[in-house]
């Protein structure tokens, strides 16, 4: 490929609303352009990578045995309302209605219409188990889309959806898919980890993200380096303390606070470490059984602890924190100063950290107090229940890992790819069924395997990048070698070098960009630097008359000198 038989589009600075270092040099670079908030055209360049991205997929999802299928775009409402996320969606579902008044949406996803194919298509155990998947543009109608392509409202996705006669052989695939995904994101050249994971609005019973680690990262993935543990910090656990409560010393003691209601303040007046502090957190329990009412209730963690809102709604139901004036209502005191201590008639559940605690401050239940010296088994404060303590925090650096394997250390991610294992929530809602071998109807199990193609390429550029520009894996850079003729123009000898070895090199098999614009060195070379491209050769007519030419890795500040008429092979030698 020549750069004036291409198109080439780069800018000198970036918008000054990207926000990440992706959505800037993604712009810079040329590959792509904004339409409108979140949604963007992929100019030639920046489609080069897609394609690649997709490419590795598609290979890796055949060899699996999926089959590839497309499904509409738009979606009719009916189908949605069946599975009970018409409004359970929210906002981010774009519904539309045609000429004659139906309603539709523009989907997001593709559980309903993939359950509507399978009952249709799928009557017996015999077809079963079979993946379907498809490449295809989603949209979700995002509140405030953000970071270019990393949360667009528009991007384009790999959708996989498996059926299965039992749980063991859904149970076999979504390990295959495991692994596949595994091959991919290495296909790719990324640096990834595989974390379990919330289900989220897809539902099932198991789950596992694909993050990219990055520093931009929106997730915070907590994982053992000493082994293969690994989640999303929302979903992992915080190991029990393995000693024992130790006896308390002292004694119950009330002491003036002034205007200290925050832990690390307190703990800065009184002298002491934080980790003896206990933080009373007022919720209020939107369900607490059948038929009941909301409940007031106190949330207890160790000072320097956050509370864990996933864990928390998984232990307790739907909660809301609760207000000023519900606290003083019920404690009779102002948030900042509330505690577990001489508490009558109001729920307390107590992160398990906090039940091993001894001889630690807690709010006074009185404005500008605290109290000290508190324990466990008194006449203050009695012993919680068994069944109301549990890990309602949040996993920090240095815990144990729960497979007791080593400490965890906590990482930026990227999602790139999520697998569930969806069990018969939609098809037992949509009613999709199999005769299995007793002639008997069945619920298919289902599998659900999303990657995002068009976050993929964000992600990477989030990884891989300096001050120059993009570092793109070599596998998805939109060409694997820039040749910059310097001269192409001028010389005869340098752009019959440059022309030779682009075809040699093409012959080969290789993607290659030769540069045949009439402009300066330096602008090539920025430009081939921003777009990340891996391996650059550079003929001039020095070099020439020495019988060189000079190579360059993106990955490094030196070049090296080849001679020309080994160049052929020992780019190949380099690049395989």
């Amino acid at each position: 490929m020549r750069v004036s038989s291409f198109f080439l589009s780069t800018l000198k600075e970036a918008p000054a609303d990207a926000e990440v270092i992706s959505h800037r040099l993604m712009l810079r670079a040329g590959l792509i352009r904004r339409l409108a908030g979140g949604i963007y055209t992929w100019m030639p360049m920046g489609l080069r990578v897609v394609r690649k991205v997709e490419a590795i997929v598609r290979e890796e999802m055949n060899r699996a045995g999926a089959v590839e299928l497309l499904m509409p775009s738009v979606q009719p409402a009916e189908l949605w309302q069946e599975s009970g996320r018409w409004q359970m969606y929210g906002p981010e579902l774009l519904r539309l209605k045609d000429r004659h008044d139906r309603s539709f949406c523009v989907g997001p996803t593709h559980e309903e219409v993939i359950t509507d194919v399978a009952r249709r298509e799928l009557r017996s155990y015999r077809q079963l188990p079979v993946h379907f998947y498809q490449i295809q543009t989603k949209f979700r109608d995002e509140i405030r889309p953000r970071f270019g392509v990393m949360r667009g409202r528009e991007f384009v996705m790999k959708d996989g959806y498996s059926f299965h006669a039992s749980y063991e052989n859904l149970h076999n695939e979504y390990i295959k898919m495991h692994e596949t995904y595994t091959r991919i994101f290495t296909r790719l050249g990324l640096h990834f980890r595989a974390v379990s994971a919330d289900t989220g609005s897809i539902g099932g019973t198991g789950s596992h993200e694909f993050h990219v680690l990055a520093e931009s990262g929106e997730d915070a993935i907590a994982y053992c380096p000493a082994s293969d543990y690994a989640a999303n910090i929302e979903l992992a656990e915080a190991s029990a303390p393995t000693d024992k409560r130790r006896p308390g010393k002292e004694t119950i003691s009330e002491r003036a606070t002034p205007g200290k209601t925050r832990c690390q303040e307190v703990a800065e007046f009184l002298g002491v470490s934080v980790e003896l502090l206990v933080k009373t957190i007022a919720i209020v329990r939107e369900s607490a059984g059948e038929n009941s009412t909301p409940q007031f209730a106190l949330v207890l963690l160790r000072g320097d602890h956050d509370l864990n809102e996933k864990k928390t709604s998984r232990i307790l139901g739907t909660f809301r924190f609760a207000s000023d004036d519900e606290i003083k209502k019920n404690m009779h005191c102002q948030a900042g100063y509330i505690g577990p201590a001489r508490v009558n008639s109001i729920p307390i559940f107590a992160d398990r950290s906090v039940v091993a605690m001894s001889d630690f401050v807690c709010g006074a239940n009185k404005e500008d107090f605290h109290l000290t010296g508190v324990n466990w088994g008194t006449a203050d404060l009695p012993d919680i229940p068994d069944d109301r303590v549990a890990d309602f925090r949040n996993v920090m650096v240095g815990d144990r890992s729960p497979d007791g394997k080593g400490t965890l250390d906590i990482v930026r991610g990227i999602e790139v790819g999520h697998i569930f294992q969806l069990r018969t929530k939609y098809s037992q809602m949509m009613n999709a069924t199999f005769l299995d071998k007793n002639g008997a109807s069945q619920p298919f199990e289902m599998g659900c395997y999303g990657i995002g193609i068009t976050r993929i390429v964000g992600a990477a550029i989030e990884q891989g990048h300096d001050d120059r520009g993009i570092i793109f894996p070599p596998a998805i850079a939109p060409f694997t070698i820039a040749l910059v003729p310097v001269g192409y123009h001028k010389s005869e000898a340098v752009r019959r070098t440059a022309d030779s070895l682009h075809l040699e090199l093409e012959q080969c098999g290789f993607d290659v960009i030769l540069d045949d614009r009439d402009e300066r060195p330096g602008v090539m070379f920025a430009d081939m630097e921003l777009l990340g491209i891996p391996h650059r050769v550079t003929i001039g007519e020095r070099g020439l008359k020495q019988q060189v030419v000079e190579y360059q890795s993106r990955l490094e500040r030196e070049s090296r000198h080849i001679p020309i008429q080994d160049s052929v092979r020992d780019l190949r030698n380099i690049l395989c």
